[in-house]
């Protein structure tokens, strides 16, 4: 018997049991939500055994169908599960995000409203190659009492599955839904839920621009991510050689394919003589590939001619284009013309420049003398993250918890009308602002 294609009735059930996990969730206490957090690294550690065995059997099929970039981030192992159990740790160890106080205000004596945190509800989140952003989206979810739906890439069915398992085995043991994390089983039912704003409050894709902007494209409920990482690398006039070569060689070679990985180094002309070369007898013989400007190639007319089509790629493999520019002035309209809102990042000892960088560059990280592989919510002290977001509006950068959270306000009074407010003989609201208290 061949299995068929889940139904619009059966995945509008789905969705519905996560909607009904998600005003449990919500009312959850946080010691439930911390408990299944440890559970769920206990069953990651306990089933490496298999779940690397999955992924085994997951790249093994990918090989020669997918791109190196995307068998990069498929692949499993030790150390990548050792970080996943880590990240799921951290999560449970932060703070109870749910009904934190943000505001409390006075309006009149026995008149006081508040303003605290709570989910968003129900998050459905489609990822592409990553294994582990599985275990992040989850983690973070949970913790933030918000359920969610997950499509993962087909390339990585077996390995999603047995993470999946792991999450529901602590759920189940927890005593919570196990429709608070559920896995749809294909595309039709993606493009299903993305009609359906009454069961989907947030979409989260993770993947390439093409997915990102069809989902966009696709539906009416709100969608967090990025489009592209285009990330440049400024090396000003006051750059130290060898931390400029260290933090690109980092931001490009410690994780190529990675959305935060440099694409692009801007080289400012007083310092070109100096730090191209350097640039160039670091990286080539560690397999990076180089595209130079006009200006690079006059310097090192072995370097590969860079096109205009370079300062548009995301490459997500060892290669890096390379410009001179005649300033900052020049680097940052570089950076507004091509760059993706992503991560960006100075390099100089001038403080003026670093002040200037920092104060004009219009990305959800603008970085001075780091690499831009920091950009992570997991770095950043989040725990992990269900992705990064490029928008200006909701959450910016690595999205953490606060990204998962919305806000509601409480208010208690003591019979007042509103009435008593109005008109000429109007009571006054004194409104006056209360310490924070949970």
């Amino acid at each position: 018997m061949t299995s068929e294609p889940a139904s619009t009735l059966e995945i509008q059930a789905m969705a519905q049991a996560a909607r009904n996990a998600s005003r449990q969730l919500a009312i959850t206490t946080s010691e439930a939500r911390t408990t299944v957090l440890h559970l769920l690294a206990d069953h990651l550690e306990r089933q490496a055994a298999q779940i690397l065995a999955a992924n085994a059997e997951d790249v093994l099929a990918a090989e020669g169908t997918v791109d190196a970039s995307s068998l990069q981030r498929l692949k499993l192992d030790s150390a990548k599960l050792a970080a996943m159990v880590q990240g799921v740790r951290s999560v449970a160890a932060l703070p109870d995000p749910l009904n934190r106080v943000q505001m409390r205000r006075e309006l009149d004596e026995g008149l006081e409203l508040t303003r605290v945190a709570c989910p968003l509800g129900v998050l459905c989140v489609i990822f592409e190659s990553r294994p582990d952003a599985l275990i992040q989206i989850s983690a973070l979810a949970l913790k933030s009492g918000n359920a969610v739906l997950l499509k993962g890439g087909s390339e990585a069915r077996h390995s999603n599955a047995a993470l999946l398992a792991a999450v529901q085995a602590a759920l189940r043991e927890t005593g919570l839904p196990e429709a608070a994390v559920q896995g749809l089983p294909d595309r039709a039912a993606v493009a299903a839920l993305l009609q359906r704003p009454d069961l989907v409050d947030l979409v989260i894709p993770r993947g390439s621009n093409a997915l990102v902007q069809s989902i966009q494209a696709s539906t009416r409920i709100p969608v967090l991510g990025h489009a592209e990482g285009i990330c440049h690398i400024f090396l000003d006039a006051a750059a130290d050689t060898a931390m400029a070569v260290a933090l690109v060689r980092d931001a490009k070679l410690q994780y190529p394919s990675a959305c935060n990985a440099v694409e692009t180094a801007l080289i400012h002309r007083q310092a070109a003589a100096r730090l191209l070369p350097a640039l160039v007898d670091d990286l080539g013989p560690r397999g990076v590939e180089l595209r130079g400007c006009p200006a690079c190639l006059a310097l090192m007319p072995s370097l590969k001619a860079a096109t205009e089509a370079d300062w548009d790629t995301e490459y997500g493999t060892p290669i890096l284009a390379l410009k001179v520019v005649a300033d900052l002035d020049e680097a940052l309209a570089h950076i507004r013309a091509h760059g993706s809102g992503h991560t960006e990042a100075i390099v100089t000892d001038n403080p003026q420049s670093a002040a200037r960088f920092l104060a004009e560059v219009d990305a959800a990280g603008v970085f001075h003398n780091a690499s831009t592989r920091f950009a992570d919510g997991f770095r950043y002290g989040f725990g992990a993250e269900v992705g990064i977001s490029t928008g200006r509006i909701h959450a910016r950068g690595p999205v953490g918890l606060e990204g998962l959270l919305s806000y509601r306000y409480l208010l208690r009074g003591s019979g007042q009308r509103v009435e008593d407010y109005s008109g000429p003989s109007a009571r006054p609201f004194s409104q006056v602002d209360l310490p924070l208290e949970t």
